[in-house]
């Protein structure tokens, strides 16, 4: 099979992109954007069923080269993204009807898959690096879309948070230049073990710099602040790609430095191992308290990212093959679940016109099925069997016993129960107020009832995946455990 095969999955929606930007009518640009996207899916195929040669794209400098190559890890980041992708697309159709500048939307939307895809099928760190930060800046305009001063104020923090997090990993590589036996990713580490070892505390120190890096686009403590700030002003599309996939690039991008730069037997039971470990439990604490106390409903659910994603890295740290298992479920689940949450959230206010949480009274009352797809998401978070948040998290808990870590494994194991119940706090207070609110709540005049098919589409399609997957895991498992096989 041709290496060709790599880049087409890129270009499909990067060029389908500038042509939707000059489509005006709406229809037509429906089509076009869903037809796109199709296309997209349709030519991950051949790098699914075949292993593709490397492509090197091109060469800078005997040691800079931009390379593309797929392994298990880029196939289920990138299936991933791109079949919710899609969905949310459908969501966005009717979102965005009360918006200005849709075709400008929507061509960035595509881009910005481009560049996440491309951050999915990097080689090397160089290529990551770039495409990273074309991610960035593609969905730079998707946060400011609505022009308003706090929009734009959000905007720039997300890209300056952004920036400075891909820089901490850009960092790693120019110190590790003189340490790697190649340039390319590879399962195990790329590290020359005697170099390695002889500056040891050097490069475990790199490689807490480039986690902290990278772990800004994951929400993780201390770079965690755009978060909140950037998803309320960002239309809802935007926000639930942000929130459920954009996040997971910065997983991504972890995991790529943890086991296939560094290797996990070079960092396991090191200092670096558990400052990282620390500070993802901080992460996990402090979101789910922060998203109690608040009463903005799409900040709420921010605070929940910084929260939830952070149990992926967690299961990453622990570098234990159940709880890498657990982490990668984790992160499906989490992008099914907070996904759907964040479009939930913008098809009530999109009715409703409210963005408090004190102000959704008696909205399940009126829109059924939009929070009966809020309530189920939101038990997949929490960790309710037969969701499939349940099973990510009880393989994280397993992996957390049997880590090796000692008594940092069972603090986390405590720290994710609290979070559960914290988490069963911010969100089912909401499902409970909107379904049962009081034999005094009146609907009529309060919320106006309004059909939205496309809105429903995509919110029962990611309420059913989440659900269908947490009853049968065995459905993803072989994608998730060829990750697991390749690395430990």
């Amino acid at each position: 099979m041709s290496p060709i095969m790599l880049v087409l999955p890129i270009l499909c929606p990067l060029i389908g992109g500038l042509i939707v930007l000059r489509l005006h009518a709406q229809t037509v640009r429906r089509f076009a954007v869903v037809g796109i996207m199709v296309a997209q899916l349709a030519s991950l195929i051949p790098t699914l069923l075949h292993d593709i040669p490397t492509l090197t794209l091109l060469t800078l400098t005997e040691s800079v080269r931009i390379v593309l190559q797929a392994d298990a890890v880029s196939r289920l980041f990138a299936v991933l993204i791109s079949l919710i992708w899609l969905f949310v697309a459908i969501f966005a159709f009717e979102y965005m009807t009360h918006e200005k500048n849709r075709e400008r939307f929507f061509s960035f939307y595509l881009i910005t898959l481009s560049a996440l895809i491309g951050v999915c099928f990097s080689g090397n760190l160089i290529t990551l690096y770039m495409f990273y930060e074309m991610m960035t800046l593609c969905s730079f305009p998707l946060v400011l879309h609505t022009g308003t001063k706090k929009a734009v104020a959000a905007a720039w923090r997300y890209l300056t948070y952004s920036v400075a997090g891909a820089a901490l990993g850009l960092l790693g590589w120019f110190v590790l230049q003189g340490y790697c036996s190649t340039d390319l990713f590879t399962a195990g580490g790329m590290l020359d073990t005697a170099a390695a070892m002889e500056n040891r505390e050097l490069l475990l120190g790199v490689f807490l710099v480039m986690i902290i890096g990278f772990g800004c686009k994951a929400g993780m403590f201390p770079l965690h602040a755009w978060l909140p700030i950037a998803h309320p002003e960002a239309p809802a599309p935007a926000s639930a790609v942000l929130s459920g996939l954009i996040t997971k690039m910065g997983i991504l991008a972890i995991i790529r430095v943890t086991y296939f730069i560094f290797g996990w037997e070079f960092l396991i039971g090191t200092w670096a191992q558990t400052a990282v470990l620390v500070l993802a439990l901080t992460t996990i604490f402090m979101g789910s308290t922060l998203a109690l106390r608040e009463n903005i409903l799409k900040k709420r659910l921010a605070y929940s990212t910084v929260s939830q994603v952070s149990y992926v890295i967690f299961g990453l740290m622990l570098m234990d093959a159940t709880a890498m298992e657990g982490a990668l479920f984790q992160a499906i689940f989490h992008a099914l679940a907070k996904n759907t949450l964040f479009m939930a959230a913008g098809a009530l206010i999109f009715k409703t016109h409210k963005t408090l949480v004190s102000d959704l009274r008696g909205v399940g009352r009126v829109y059924g099925i939009t929070m009966w797809c809020f309530t189920l998401s939101s038990l997949s978070l929490v960790g309710i069997p037969p969701t499939g948040g349940f099973a990510a998290k009880w393989m994280l808990a397993q992996g957390a016993m049997e880590s090796g870590v000692g008594t940092l494994g069972y603090v986390g194991i405590g720290i994710l129960m609290l979070s559960a119940l914290l988490t069963a706090g911010y969100l089912l207070s909401i499902v409970t107020n909107g379904f049962f609110p009081g034999a005094d709540f009146q609907a009529e005049g309060i919320f106006e009832k309004k059909t939205t098919p496309l809105m429903w589409i995509a919110l029962c399609s990611l309420t059913v995946a989440a659900l269908v997957l947490g009853m049968f895991p065995d459905i993803v498992r072989p994608a998730v455990q060829a990750v697991v096989n390749s690395l430990f």
